[in-house]
């Protein structure tokens, strides 16, 4: 049977708030089976507790933000959920201290740092996986989004389109079937990026406040500004398919399937993972056992301990 996972041990860290700027401390805490991710604000009297799901992606504008029915948030999500796919853990409590995740250094890769170094553990509960059974597709104009039956395993292929003299048009397109040891290696460390010439409009509109070289990719008019340079040389559609691991787990199950988009972003891919759950008949749930017989499941990372 392949199990749930959670973390081994409870730990905690700390960074920057990418659009407050503020320091933001976070405490990560294993769960027992059929939690999900549940994220408690706890600079807040009482305490706001909220369960990741689609439905409350209720803000995508330059982020992933969960926001409750007063208006709670909890923002900048996107990059610890795709850490968490790559990972298989099914089950974390999150205590954070401020509107937002830390930004870290803008990709997922410290999130599967932290994780793999307290350790994963296997939960006595099957692990449970979205098959997806008929083409769900999303558009926005030119933009679209979509997902389609596959025999085994989940591939994704995203193709961007920006116009700018560092953005090599040949480089704007990226496809792989996704598994941890695949995720680690060729998207975890793609940083989101920015063009200077928003960042005026976002400081004026109180975003991006804690946003830097540290933390994101910045690019002026004609070049990369970041003195180290790229990641990888096409760390911009990296980072955008890393967008779209997170985005897409946001209801805790890994999809067996087949994704693929056109200059999609956060908005979309939630609505095409809410397509998809709008129809039973567009999926359905499996688990696999031993032998992993239903089609095929993901490679996560890590061998985490059996369950006490």
């Amino acid at each position: 049977m392949i199990k749930q996972r959670t973390i081994s041990r409870a730990f905690s860290a700390a960074g920057i708030g990418l659009h407050s700027g503020a320091r933001v401390e976070v405490a990560f805490s294993p769960a027992p089976p059929g939690t999900g991710i549940v994220y408690t604000r706890t600079d807040l009297s009482p305490r706001v507790v909220m369960r990741c799901h689609p439905d409350l992606v209720l803000d995508t504008h330059l982020c992933t933000a969960l926001v409750n029915g007063d208006g709670i948030r909890i923002s900048t999500v996107e990059h610890l959920t795709a850490a968490l796919s790559a990972l298989g853990i099914d089950n974390l409590l999150v205590d954070v201290s401020a509107p937002e995740l830390p930004i870290l250094d803008g990709s997922s890769m410290p999130f599967i740092y932290l994780f793999e170094s307290v350790g994963l553990k296997e939960l006595p509960a099957p692990k449970e996986f979205l098959k997806v059974l008929r083409k769900v597709r999303v558009e926005d104009g030119d933009k679209w989004a979509e997902l389609n039956p596959r025999e085994s395993g989940f591939g994704l292929d995203l193709t961007i389109d920006f116009n700018h003299p560092a953005i090599d048009r040949d480089l704007e397109h990226f496809e792989m079937d996704f598994s941890g040891e695949g995720f680690a290696k060729e998207l975890s460390r793609a940083r989101t990026f920015c063009f200077m010439r928003d960042v005026e409009y976002m400081h004026a509109h109180h975003l991006a406040l804690g946003g830097s070289l540290d933390n994101a990719v910045v690019l002026d008019d004609n070049r990369v500004m970041n003195p180290d340079g790229l990641r990888y040389k096409d760390e911009f559609v990296k980072h955008k398919m890393l967008d779209c691991c997170g985005d897409l787990y946001m209801g805790t199950r890994s999809i067996l399937g087949s994704f693929s988009a056109y200059k999609t972003g956060h908005s979309l891919n939630n609505r095409l993972l809410r397509a998809l759950l709008s129809d039973s008949a567009n999926y359905r749930v499996v688990t696999f056992d031993a032998g992993g017989d239903q089609g095929g499941p993901l490679a996560f990372i890590g061998h985490p301990a059996e369950a006490s």
